[in-house]
């Protein structure tokens, strides 16, 4: 069965949808949007260095995702204006890795695969990676959920009964940076945010409480896979940008049916 492209496409999409709803949650509770955008064009540094040092795409990816991620950190914790930072990182890392590439030849011609993704092309291994990274960090969510939701809804709440804002803050970007290595041969770096996003916008008017907020936006994070990679099959899309168009379309169609 994983012969077929497509079902392997589709297993690589689930997948991601399975952690991106939990975690787009807490990035749209957050407002942590732009921090994904950082995270993730700096992914395109990392692809430059995995292809210039002979390593995997995957261990590049996330070796710099997760220095982009401790370095906001440490600025923001610093006193640094959060969208100051961001916003100069994440130019920065994009206009760096884009310069990057350009040093490594074989690079070039796939440039359009790691800023858009390519799911289509997902092997065995891509598999592998993806379902392993998913469920790791699922299953850290799943540990840190009450500490985590308590720290998002209200800091002062969190330090009173123990819990490290900071440091809940990092496990979050930790959490981020590895699902933005797992993401870049799905969705791309340029459409990593919204796949994280899109979904858990669409959920938050659907759902009463976080809980069904995270699996309705898994549920749709999933579906939405499923419609772009049909509408790319049949379409001929481009797959990881039908999948956010996807995501979009139940976006819209939750402005109608949100619950007041």
């Amino acid at each position: 069965m994983l012969d077929d492209f497509f079902i392997r496409a589709l297993l690589a999409g689930i997948g991601l949808a399975l952690v991106a709803g939990p975690l787009g949650s807490f990035v749209v509770w957050r407002r942590m949007a732009y921090f994904g955008d950082s995270t993730a064009h700096a992914a395109i540094l990392g692809v430059a260095l995995a292809l210039a040092f002979n390593l995997s795409i995957y261990a590049g990816t996330l070796l710099v995702a997760l220095t982009m991620a401790l370095v906001v950190t440490a600025l923001v914790s610093r006193g640094q204006a959060m969208d100051t930072v961001l916003g100069v990182m994440a130019h920065s890392a994009l206009a760096i890795g884009l310069v990057a590439i350009s040093f490594v030849p074989t690079a070039r011609s796939d440039l359009s695969a790691y800023l858009f993704g390519d799911i289509l092309l997902v092997g065995k291994t891509d598999l592998l990676l993806i379902w392993g990274g998913s469920l790791a960090v699922l299953a850290l969510l799943v540990w840190r959920w009450q500490r985590l939701l308590t720290a998002t809804l209200n800091e002062e709440l969190a330090m009173a009964a123990g819990i490290d804002p900071r440091f809940e803050r990092l496990v979050l970007s930790i959490a981020l940076a590895i699902v933005v290595a797992l993401s870049i041969r799905v969705v791309g770096s340029l459409l990593i945010s919204a796949i994280l996003i899109v979904p858990s916008a669409a959920a938050r008017g659907l759902a009463r409480t976080p809980e069904r907020m995270a699996a309705h936006a898994s549920l749709i994070a999933a579906i939405s896979v499923l419609a772009g990679l049909w509408s790319s099959l049949h379409l001929d899309t481009p797959a990881g940008p039908s999948i956010v168009a996807a995501a979009a379309a139940f976006f819209a169609f939750s402005l109608v049916f949100r619950r007041n």
